[in-house]
C-alpha cells in the first residue's frame, strides 16, 4: 500500500505515504464482507497505525509471511485458494505461491511480477487496491 519509500526524520521517526483511494477501497472490501489482514516484515509502528485506522488486523515484524498466513488461514477457516495477496518484493514470494490470486503492482520486483496472476497498471502506493476493486474485482 506504499511506494516502498520511507521518510526518516532527524529523530529517527519514520513515515510513509499512502493513497487515500486505497483506503476507500479497503472500506469497500469491508462493506462487502471481505476479510483482510496486513502482513509486514516491518516492525515500525506506522504499519500498525495505518492498519488500525483502516480497521483491519495487522501482523508485523514477520520473517516468514507464508507460514504466518497458513496458520492464520487455518485458524480462521479461510481457503488460501480463494485468498488474494498483493506483494511487491522478494519477501512476498512464499505467499504469492500459496494464494489463488497473487497480485503485483506494476513496479514490483521482477521475480514477483513473474509469479503474479495479475499485475496492476498502478505502482505501489498509487492506488493499487483501488484499481483492483474498480477493475479486477468490480465491487
Amino acid at each position: 500500500m506504499t511506494d516502498n519509500r520511507v521518510m526518516v526524520r532527524e529523530d529517527g521517526l519514520e513515515s510513509v505515504m499512502v493513497h487515500r483511494g486505497d483506503g476507500l477501497a479497503i472500506g469497500m472490501l469491508k462493506a462487502a464482507g471481505a476479510s483482510q489482514i496486513i502482513l509486514s516484515m516491518e516492525k515500525n509502528p506506522v504499519v500498525a497505525a495505518r492498519a488500525a485506522k483502516l480497521g483491519i488486523p495487522c501482523i508485523s515484524g514477520l520473517n516468514d509471511k507464508a507460514a504466518v498466513l497458513k496458520k492464520y488461514a487455518a485458524e480462521h477457516h479461510y481457503s488460501l485458494a480463494d485468498a488474494v495477496f498483493v506483494g511487491n518484493d522478494i519477501n512476498d514470494s512464499g505467499v504469492m505461491a500459496l494464494v489463488g490470486h497473487a497480485i503485483a503492482p506494476a513496479d514490483a520486483h521482477a521475480s514477483i511480477r513473474a509469479v503474479a496472476h495479475h499485475i496492476t497498471r498502478a505502482e505501489g502506493g498509487y492506488g493499487v487496491i483501488r484499481e483492483l476493486i474498480d477493475g479486477y474485482f468490480q465491487l
